[in-house]
């Protein structure tokens, strides 16, 4: 015992010192990197030598060589994607993760990891309003969720028509249509890709004014279908302004058609949390599976992200597996029963830490938090002159379009400072915001959902885009 203490607390010692450091800091420090990509090459692409190195100088050369390429995404001023932070607890719970090191495939190799996630899944299908008995899987990230809930889509509704995907494979099955709107993210035609359905599988249709999919446009989709298999795949929150697809009337519509349901929430499903929100879901219970992430909204380190399925048949069908080297348990969970990895990390623990730090009440307000938060930038923002609001948020993502001032500026021109703008904010290390193209104009995305962010630091960024704009 005491050779290990002497072989690991040097270097945890500094890694937990540099890590206080670096999250004390990032109140003050620039939220964008200030090293560029020639810069941390050139620290880090040192040619690895014959002998090792003492681990206590590895870390101490690997903060060194890192400076300046560390996005502050942990702190309160980052914005561009839907990026959380990571809560005390949380971030706790992950380095004794790293410390424990079990592989979290069955239950026989990591006892407290399966329970841990067993409970966590439980807790999280109570706060989202799904049905108690669906099943679910901790994976990588929304990525990988869809790749699960739709795995099981496709299991169910091939099984449907007689065909074992699972043994024969794709070739000469009857071909699966996904019928989604023009809103989706692109993780869902990589889930589409990675599961031999392909990029053609995809219809989409197009959503109305606010971003939603209406029925009598999903009605004509199925009208012109030729009665194969259909997945609806529906969004809780967009990425561009938090819309939601109204939920009770889709499923219904779409249940008739004998079509599978899929939910992408990736962090809009957190408004069921909330009592001012929870409206917005009205009806999703209904569905068929849902994606949502925890290293989103829950504020748990990457890589973190739920999968929901209501026919649990279904979704063991496509996912388990049984070897006879293994020690599978009768009682217990064996978490590669639901999930695509074999070999995998605890993230159980991180997402049951987090849940017990905020309980109930502390995700809801946190939810809350950031919807106000993101209302307070996207019309602070859009009311400063050469700024206008050009999506105001649902949830906690909104839009906000920069403007050329010059007389007979054309929509190109708007789009050249919105982009000049963004980059002048993050030369300013003040706050971080990413560009998007949203109906043919370039905006600027806003997107909090990160526990640090506070009232000081929307004001801070407020004032910061005034003055580049003055």
């Amino acid at each position: 015992m005491e050779n290990s203490k002497v072989a690991f607390q040097p270097a945890l010692a500094l890694a937990f010192e540099q890590a206080l450091a670096h999250l004390e800091g990032l109140s003050s420090a620039s939220v964008a990197p200030t090293a560029d990509l020639a810069t941390v090459r050139r620290r880090l692409a040192r040619a690895l030598g014959e002998s090792g190195v003492p681990a206590e100088q590895v870390i101490r050369e690997l903060v060194r060589d890192a400076e300046g390429g560390i996005v502050g995404c942990a702190g309160g001023r980052f914005f561009a994607w839907v990026i959380g932070g990571a809560l005390p607890a949380a971030l706790a719970a992950d380095w004794l993760t790293s410390a424990w090191d079990q592989n979290a495939g069955i239950y026989a190799s990591g006892p407290a990891a399966a329970v841990a996630e067993e409970v966590a899944g439980a807790w999280l299908k109570e706060i989202f309003g799904l049905p108690a008995g669906a099943s679910f899987a901790f994976v990588t990230g929304c990525q990988m969720a869809h790749v699960t809930c739709l795995a099981a889509a496709r299991h169910c509704l091939l099984a449907r028509r007689g065909w074992d995907v699972e043994h024969l494979g794709l070739s000469g099955a009857p071909p699966v249509t996904i019928l989604t709107s023009g809103e989706r993210h692109g993780t869902v035609e990589r889930a589409a890709r990675l599961l031999g359905l392909g990029k053609q599988c995809l219809i989409d249709l197009p959503s109305d004014a606010e971003g939603r999919l209406q029925p009598e446009t999903l009605a004509s989709a199925f009208a012109a279908q030729g009665g194969g298999p259909v997945m609806v795949l529906l969004q809780a929150g967009d990425l561009n302004r938090g819309a939601y697809d109204p939920f009770e009337t889709l499923i219904p519509l779409a249940h008739r058609h004998g079509a599978w349901v899929h939910v992408d929430g990736a962090f809009g499903l957190w408004a069921a949390a909330s009592p001012r929100y929870r409206h917005l879901l009205r009806g999703v219970e209904r569905a068929d599976s849902w994606a949502t992430d925890g290293h989103k909204w829950l504020n748990v380190p990457y890589d973190s992200g739920y999968a929901f399925v209501a026919d649990s048949a279904a979704h063991r069908g496509s996912m388990s597996h049984r070897e006879s080297y293994l020690t599978h348990a009768s009682e217990a969970r064996d978490q590669m029963d639901w999930n695509p990895e074999w070999s995998r990390r605890a993230r159980g623990f991180t997402t049951y830490a987090a849940l017990r730090e905020l309980g109930r009440t502390g995700v809801a307000e946190l939810v809350e938090r950031c919807c106000r938060h993101a209302h307070e930038l996207v019309t602070g923002i859009g009311s400063l002159p050469g700024a206008e609001m050009l999506a105001e948020p649902v949830i906690n993502q909104g839009l906000v379009r920069f403007r050329d001032s010059r007389q007979g500026a054309t929509e190109r021109d708007h789009d050249r400072r919105t982009d000049e703008v963004i980059a002048a904010i993050l030369a300013s290390g003040t706050a971080f915001f990413g560009g998007v193209t949203w109906r043919g104009r370039r905006a600027m995305r806003v997107s909090v959902c990160n526990w640090h962010t506070a009232d000081d630091d929307v004001r801070r960024v407020v004032a910061a885009v005034r003055e580049i704009l003055g």
